[in-house]
């Protein structure tokens, strides 16, 4: 039997007093003490003791993340009728995702000072300010105007976010703020504004104040600031070009595209009258004034399928859907399976480069139909402030995203359309092909720097039978060795050597 002296028992817990509160009513036994087992706390939910933080957090954070998701939803469609560009509604959200990466510097340490209770009530607050704001955007204003206290509303939204997610988007904001777009535009305010109020009694009532801190000596913004931790540097700036590459034709221009019409359908040649206007479909609409169907906004361009509001947001949120299943399904039926979990350096580099094919495929199918988590390297002891510094990046990428989004998608179309002297708008076929062109490089970029990161011990595994990259002697146990369902120690073969029976 294996016996630990007293000096390596200081080794392994080193900080066990510390982690011990004599307050809290779970306390740590001597094994030489008598004792007797509390009684199991009966009930469930909020009647049980143990789950009812993690009940309340997740009903607050399921409700305000139907919010966070409309918001965006109901902002760009909103603009999209009012005749703003994509680079115009880009803007609108730079102060949203410059909040975010603020926010995340400062969150971790929030959190670990002051604990999840006080980050939710004060995102809560924020997001419902946010959504008031934003009632008052006149129709009678200039561009310029909307643009400014649009932004700033919308910056309120974006430090909601961020204090709110240490706590607990979710893809039914998405629908639910575009179908209730089409309704009103004030209906689909005031909706938002009740479920964050629902979810506020929640957060002050049940939860205790000093749930989620963490020691002192952990929550600072010197903490933060530290750029030792290596590897988690370098991951942080992989994940900045990783999360761009996305947002660079998700979140603006592809739902500008689905919503303007077919350019061969608007101009002089489709004549309307306001007792005729059924010839008007697919996103193009009957201008009484000049007698023909036209572009409800030349600024967001021509060449989509001119879906309804309420279909775009059904497709984005449908997106969200499965691009989440497909994330949480992963290591159980891919990276699990091929031997790639924990993934390390290698993985990263191996799936940063499989994930440019999917938008560059939708680069090339555009141009050539031209009938035209994570937290592997940061330190234990110092979670909150490494994910703090780590979501910053996540948040860096998406401002980088959205705003070269806007530009690409608003300018890369060529010039404006005439069509029989009518203004018709850029082709926003070619502006989401360069917009996916641009996720394409981003991600490639994500992948290459993922190279710099020091942690390729392991090696890099294809199944049980295939070894891409051998490991490093030092790190090979004999256990690892052992013969795998009956093969030899194949996994340790020259590269890629099949699996033979």
């Amino acid at each position: 039997m294996t016996t630990i002296n007293e000096e390596e028992k200081s080794e392994i817990a080193p900080d066990v007093e510390e982690v011990v509160n004599p307050s809290s009513s779970m306390q740590i036994i001597s094994n030489n003490e008598s004792s007797t087992t509390a009684p199991e706390p009966e009930g469930w939910g909020f009647t049980d003791p143990r789950l009812r933080p993690f009940v309340i957090i997740s009903i607050t954070y399921l409700l305000f993340t139907v919010t966070d998701g409309a918001i965006r939803m109901i902002v760009l469609l909103h603009a999209y009728n009012k005749s703003f560009s994509a680079l115009e509604v880009a803007i609108m959200f730079t102060l949203y995702e410059v909040a975010g990466v603020f926010t995340n510097l400062a969150a971790g340490v929030m959190g670990a000072r002051w604990g999840i209770r006080f980050t939710l009530i004060i995102g809560l607050s924020l997001q419902i300010l946010s959504y008031g704001l934003l009632f008052g955007w006149k129709d009678d204003w200039t561009k310029e105007q909307a643009i400014i206290y649009v932004t700033v509303a919308q910056m309120f939204a974006g430090i909601a976010k961020d204090l709110t997610k240490l706590g607990g988007k979710t893809e039914s904001g998405y629908f639910l703020g575009s179908a209730l777009l089409e309704v009103s535009y004030e209906l689909a305010l005031g909706f938002m504004i009740g479920l964050v109020v629902i979810a506020m009694p929640f957060a002050i009532w049940g939860l205790d104040k000093d749930l989620g801190t963490a020691k002192s000596k952990n929550s600072s913004l010197k903490e933060i600031l530290k750029t030792d931790n290596w590897n988690l540097n370098v991951l942080s700036l992989a994940r900045l070009f990783l999360f761009a590459s996305r947002d660079f034709w998700f979140e603006v221009p592809l739902p500008f595209y689905l919503r303007s019409p077919n350019c061969d359908a608007i101009g002089p040649e489709f004549s309307c009258s306001m007792d005729n206007d059924e010839i008007c479909t697919n996103g193009s609409i009957c201008d009484v004034d000049l007698g023909y169907c036209t572009n409800v906004n030349p600024g967001g361009g021509c060449g989509g399928p001119g879906l309804q509001r309420t279909i775009v947001g059904a497709f984005l949120g449908g997106y969200i859907i499965l691009y989440g299943q497909v994330q949480s399904w992963t290591p159980q039926l891919v990276t699990g399976p091929l031997q790639q979990t924990p993934p390390n350096k290698m993985t990263e580099v191996l799936w940063g480069m499989i994930n440019c094919y999917p938008t560059l495929t939708a680069t090339i199918v555009i141009y050539a139909s031209e009938v035209f988590r994570e937290y592997k390297y940061a330190k234990s002891d110092k979670v909150a402030v490494s994910v703090g510094f780590y979501y910053m990046s996540n948040a860096c990428g998406r401002l980088l995203g959205t705003l070269g989004s806007g530009f690409l998608y608003t300018y890369a179309g060529g010039d404006a359309l005439v069509i029989g002297g009518f203004d018709s708008g850029n082709d926003g076929r070619l502006g989401l092909a360069a917009c996916f062109l641009a996720g394409t490089l981003s991600s490639l970029l994500a992948a290459i720097i993922t190279i710099w990161i020091k942690d390729e011990e392991a090696g890099l595994n294809c199944g049980p039978c295939w070894t891409l990259v051998e490991p490093k002697e030092d790190d090979v146990t004999e256990e690892a060795k052992a013969p795998v369902s009956g093969h030899s120690s194949l996994l340790f073969e020259s590269e890629a050597t099949p699996c033979r029976a």
